[in-house]
C-alpha cells in the first residue's frame, strides 16, 4: 500500500474530489445526515436516562433542555467556523488559528485521549451485551473482536466507515422515532391492546408535582445527562471528507434544533408520561424498557439490548474515526508524529488510526486488569473534557469571527445568534456547570483530574514552543551577524 504526505494546508475546499490534505472526499450526503442525526444519539441516553430521572423527577426535562441549548449554542459556533474553513482537525484546528499553537495542540490532544477512552468504555459494554447472549466466549474476547471488526471497517476507507455508521444510526433513529409515536399513542390511550391506562399528562405533576427534589434537581440533572450529548461535533471533523463540506456543515447545524428536541427531549418526556418517575423500574430495568414494558411490548429487555448495542457499536466506529481524524490533523500541523498524517491511496490516515486503536486496547486492558484504578482514572481524568472543548470552541469562535470577515467574508454562510452576547452567554454557562460540578462528589473528581490532565498536556505545549523557538535562534544568529558586518562596512 503506497502513502502520500499531506500537504501543509488543512482547508479544504468546497466540492473537491480529493480533499486538500490528503484525505478523500469518500462520504456522501446521506452518510453526513445520519452521522449528524446520529451523532446525538449516545447509549448514554439509552443507559443512563433512569438515573437522571431517578434524581430530578419530571425536573429532569429542563435539565435536558438546558444542555441541549448549550449543545445547539455551541454546534451553532461550530458551524459556523467549519463552513467557512472545512477542515478534519475542527475545532483543534482553529483553536490553533485564532487562539495559538499552544490552544490547538492543548485541545486537539485532550479530544483524542476522551475518544480513545470511550473506546474501551464502549466495546466493554457491547462485550457484556453479547456475552449475555453468547457466554462461551468470554466478555474480553468479544471487546476483542469488536474492536477488530471497526478496526478493519475504518481501514477499509472513509466510505465504509460511512456506510456502517448509516446503519448503526438509522436504527437508533427509526428505533427512537416509533419509540415516541407508539408511546405518544399510548399516553393518550389510543394505542390498541396497550397495557399502560392512558393517563394523559398526569404522571408529570402526580408524584410530588413536577419538582419533587426541589429547582435545585435540575442542576443535579444537568450534571448528570451533559455528557450524553458529547458527539455532536463529530460531523464538522466527517464534512472535511465529503464532496460538499460548506452544504453539509450548514445542514447540521440547522437541524441540530429539532434532532435534539425530539431524540432526547421527545423521548424523555414519553418516559416521564407513561410512568411515575418514581416507579423503581425505571431505574432497576432502564427508563426506555420500563416505558415498554408498560405499553405491554414483548420482550422489551431484548429489544432493547439490540438497540443499546447498536448504540455502542455506532459510538466506538465514530470514536475510532473521531480520534484517528484529530491524530491525523495534529500530525499534519506537527504537533503528533508524522506517520500520523499520511494517508494510504484510497485517503486513509491508516498511522493515526493504529495509533489510536492501539491506545484503545491498551484501555480496555486496564479495565480488565485494574478496573478501580488505572482504568477509574482514565475515566475520570476525561471525563470533563467534552465541557473544556465546548469552551475553547466558544472562545475561538469569539476571535474567528473577525479573521473570517477580513480573509473570507463570502465565507460567512452560517452565522452565530446575537453576536457576541449569547456567545459570552454561554461561556457563562458552561463555566457554571464546571464549578458546580465541584460541589458534586463524582463530579469534583473529574473536574480535578481532568483539569489535572489539562495543565500537562498544557504545559507541555508551551515548554515544547519555547525549546522549538529556542532552537531557531542559534541557526538565525548569523545571519543577523551578518547584517550587522554589512552595515557596519
Amino acid at each position: 500500500m503506497t502513502t502520500q504526505s499531506a500537504p501543509t494546508t488543512d482547508t479544504l475546499e468546497s466540492g473537491s474530489p480529493d480533499s486538500g490534505d490528503g484525505l478523500k472526499a469518500g462520504l456522501k450526503n446521506r452518510h453526513l445526515s445520519m452521522i449528524a442525526i446520529g451523532g446525538v444519539i449516545g447509549a448514554g441516553l439509552f443507559v443512563g436516562s433512569g438515573s437522571g430521572i431517578a434524581a430530578a423527577g419530571p425536573a429532569i426535562l429542563i435539565s435536558y433542555a438546558l444542555v441541549g441549548a448549550m449543545v445547539v449554542f455551541v454546534m451553532r459556533m461550530l458551524g459556523e467556523m467549519a463552513a467557512a474553513r472545512p477542515t478534519s482537525g475542527s475545532f483543534s484546528a482553529y483553536a490553533d488559528q485564532a487562539l495559538g499553537r499552544w490552544a490547538g495542540f492543548s485541545i486537539g490532544w485532550l479530544y483524542w485521549f476522551f475518544w480513545v477512552v470511550v473506546l474501551a468504555v464502549e466495546a466493554t459494554a457491547g462485550a457484556k451485551i453479547l456475552n449475555g447472549w453468547i457466554p462461551a466466549v468470554p466478555q474480553w474476547g468479544w471487546a476483542l473482536l469488536v474492536m477488530l471488526v471497526l478496526t478493519a471497517v475504518n481501514l477499509a476507507a472513509v466510505g465504509s466507515y460511512g456506510e456502517f455508521e448509516f446503519w448503526f444510526a438509522g436504527i437508533k433513529v427509526v428505533a427512537i422515532g416509533a419509540f415516541v409515536v407508539v408511546g405518544l399513542l399510548a399516553v393518550f390511550g389510543l394505542l390498541p391492546g396497550s397495557d399502560n391506562p392512558g393517563s394523559g399528562l398526569a404522571h408529570l405533576t402526580d408524584a410530588g408535582g413536577f419538582f419533587p427534589k426541589g429547582p435545585g434537581a435540575i442542576l443535579t440533572g444537568v450534571l448528570m445527562v451533559v455528557f450524553s450529548f458529547m458527539g455532536s461535533e463529530i460531523v464538522t471533523l466527517a464534512a472535511g471528507e465529503s464532496e460538499d463540506p460548506q452544504k453539509a456543515v450548514t445542514k447540521a447545524t440547522n437541524s441540530v434544533i429539532w434532532r435534539i428536541g425530539i431524540f432526547y427531549l421527545g423521548s424523555i418526556f414519553i418516559v416521564l408520561t407513561l410512568l411515575p418517575w418514581n416507579d423503581k423500574s425505571i431505574v432497576d430495568e432502564g427508563s426506555y424498557v420500563a416505558a415498554l414494558n408498560s405499553i405491554g411490548i414483548p420482550h422489551a429487555g431484548q429489544v432493547m439490548d439490540v438497540i443499546v448495542l447498536t448504540a455502542v457499536l455506532s459510538c466506538l466506529n465514530s470514536g475510532l474515526y473521531t480520534a484517528s481524524r484529530m491524530a491525523f490533523s495534529l500530525g499534519q500541523r506537527g504537533d503528533a508524529p508524522k506517520a500520523f498524517a499520511k494517508t494510504t491511496s484510497r485517503g486513509v490516515p491508516r498511522a493515526a488510526i493504529l495509533g489510536s486503536v492501539v491506545f484503545g486496547f491498551l484501555a480496555v486492558w486496564f479495565n480488565y486488569q485494574w478496573p478501580d484504578t488505572v482504568f477509574n482514572f482514565l475515566l475520570n481524568s476525561s471525563g470533563a473534557v467534552a465541557l473544556f472543548v465546548w469552551l475553547v470552541i466558544c472562545f475561538t469562535q469569539l476571535k474567528m469571527r473577525g479573521i473570517i470577515l477580513r480573509e473570507q467574508p463570502e465565507k460567512l454562510v452560517v452565522k452565530m445568534w446575537l453576536f457576541p452576547y449569547l456567545t459570552w452567554a454561554t461561556i457563562a454557562a458552561i463555566s457554571f456547570v464546571l464549578v458546580y460540578m465541584l460541589t458534586d462528589d463524582a463530579g469534583r473528581e473529574q473536574v480535578l483530574l481532568s483539569l489535572l490532565v489539562a495543565v500537562f498536556v498544557v504545559g507541555f505545549s508551551l515548554v515544547r514552543e519555547r525549546l522549538k523557538k529556542g532552537a531557531a535562534q542559534p541557526a538565525a544568529a548569523p545571519v543577523e551577524d551578518r547584517v550587522a558586518d554589512s552595515v557596519e562596512r
